[in-house]
């Protein structure tokens, strides 16, 4: 664990496996899309050493400011950008910057799980908010009391894969008709009583916080506005047409923390490789996935859901100019 990771309790998932399989070299761009609390950009940085750069990128304003710390310390050059990385390609592009190295860890920073004002987790009651972009014009609380109950079913079954949906949306109604849901705590025991309290292990509001969470982000929208980035740029590439935001041979690795962004990332990373723009470079694992070891898992458990699917994408044609 690296100093910064000890001081602020955060453990980055999959840092050596990522270390390995992105390859970052001396005087390479790194570009992390999700920087957090700038765990794997530190080390990062210290591949791509004093001539190379480190892009910071963050929805969250205050986790983007210590990342800056944390990876400007070292002496690394480091551009830090401000805002959701689905609009990343276009300001690597507009800035002039091209990414040789690309990182997305999908995951929260533990700073951001344990404040309860950001209301993200069932574990510390406060306001019902899980913005991750304090900038963000809808709360959580505001979906929860005014989705239409359908909507709600919706949700909850495509964003969480819940399969009592149906109650808790029901339940939600009810309950708010007499006075708003506006805290997690709330929210939890309104789920709760639609559909019990489980066998203990996992908490049953689980899935009904991860779908509120993913809508109120737009996480998927976010997920899939970068993978269709990555798609045109590897293909531009091997046509030999402008991909201004990445590198010829780019390394781009994405972790993911439950099945509805894997299957995304799979689904993406596989055409390109099959359609021969990209090279799965995932290394050890089966289906081109790279898992957390036991060791890791027992250090840190929340890698036990953490999966990383690294591509490279393909040279330029030869004969032809990059712009």
């Amino acid at each position: 664990m690296s100093g910064a990771a000890a001081q602020s309790g955060h453990v980055p998932v999959l840092l050596r496996e990522c270390l390995a399989a992105l390859g970052a070299q001396p005087g390479d761009v790194y570009v992390d899309a999700t920087a957090g609390l700038g765990g794997h950009a530190r080390e990062f940085g210290r591949c791509v050493g004093l001539e190379g750069m480190v892009v910071l990128n963050d929805v969250d304003p205050r986790n983007l400011d210590r990342a800056r710390e944390v990876v400007g310390a070292s002496g690394t050059r480091v551009e830090a950008m401000a805002g959701n990385f689905a609009d990343l390609p276009r300001r690597l592009s507009e800035a002039g910057l091209s990414a040789d190295v690309v990182l997305a860890d999908l995951g929260f920073s533990s700073n951001q799980m344990e404040d309860a004002d950001r209301g993200l987790s069932f574990m510390r009651d406060g306001p019902l908010d899980m913005r991750l972009d304090p900038g963000l014009p809808i709360t959580a609380a505001e979906l929860v009391n005014s989705l239409p109950e359908g909507e709600l079913v919706s949700m909850l079954r495509e964003f969480g894969d819940e399969p009592g949906a149906s109650r808790i949306a029901r339940n939600i109604v009810q309950v708010r008709r007499s006075s708003p849901i506006t805290t997690t705590g709330q929210f939890a025991e309104v789920v709760r009583g639609a559909i019990g309290k489980g066998n203990g292990r996992i908490d049953p509001s689980t899935r009904s916080f991860q779908a509120l969470r993913i809508a109120v982000n737009d996480e998927m929208g976010a997920l899939d506005a970068l993978l269709a980035s990555i798609g045109r740029a590897a293909r531009a590439m091997k046509d030999g047409r402008p991909a201004v935001w990445i590198s010829p041979g780019a390394r781009i690795g994405i972790i993911t923390f439950h099945s509805l962004e894997d299957r995304r990332v799979k689904k993406v990373f596989g055409e390109l490789v099959r359609e021969g723009v990209a090279t799965d470079i995932s290394g050890r694992g089966r289906g081109g996935v790279i898992e957390a070891s036991e060791a890791e898992v027992q250090a840190n458990p929340r890698s036990r859901s953490a999966k990383l699917r690294v591509i490279r994408i393909a040279e330029m044609t030869p004969g032809t100019d990059r712009v």
